[in-house]
């Protein structure tokens, strides 16, 4: 059972209603801890840490050649935070967004268009929260607006958009 969550429908909930909407919330609460991985030998890492019905969380771990290409997501938005390392943001025609290090970051909202790179000598580990819109109709697809680079072959990395 998944009553609705606003403030108001809660309310009007029987107080048997209202056990129940917060032990089923209660049965989804979840612990993580990230730990770093090691010797895969490839340019980009992640640590997927929890998933819950709206948010996503994981650590990228990004080597040198692991920065991505310009794109997009639909149905989502992004806080990025970075953990170790530095990392600069980009925009269309490769405007900055900004360069942050650790315990600093940026909120990417759906449909914003960015790509990123590790700054330096040091391994980038940045820490990403997805928001999901569950919205009826609403889709989260990731759709490149450059191509796509070498490194990303699972085929969600390769959409892209539709020529005008």
């Amino acid at each position: 059972m998944h009553p609705p969550s606003s403030p108001v429908s809660v309310a009007a909930l029987s107080p048997e209603e209202k056990e129940a909407f917060h032990r089923d919330a209660e049965k989804r609460i979840q612990t993580f801890k990230y730990a770093k991985p090691t010797g895969s030998g490839r340019v980009k890492d992640a640590v997927h840490l929890a998933k819950g019905q709206i948010l996503r969380l994981h650590v990228q771990i990004v080597k040198e050649g692991g920065e991505n290409n310009l794109h997009y997501h639909t149905g989502s938005e992004t806080i990025w935070m970075v953990v170790k390392g530095r990392s600069r943001f980009y925009g269309p025609g490769d405007a900055l967004l900004g360069e942050f290090g650790p315990m600093e970051g940026l909120i990417i909202p759906g449909g914003g268009r960015y790509w990123f790179e590790k700054v330096g000598d040091e391994e980038l580990e940045i820490m990403q929260t997805v928001g999901y819109d569950r919205r009826e109709g609403a889709q989260e697809q990731r759709i490149n607006v450059e191509q796509h680079k070498d490194w990303m072959v699972e085929k969600h990395l390769q959409i892209y958009e539709p020529a005008k």
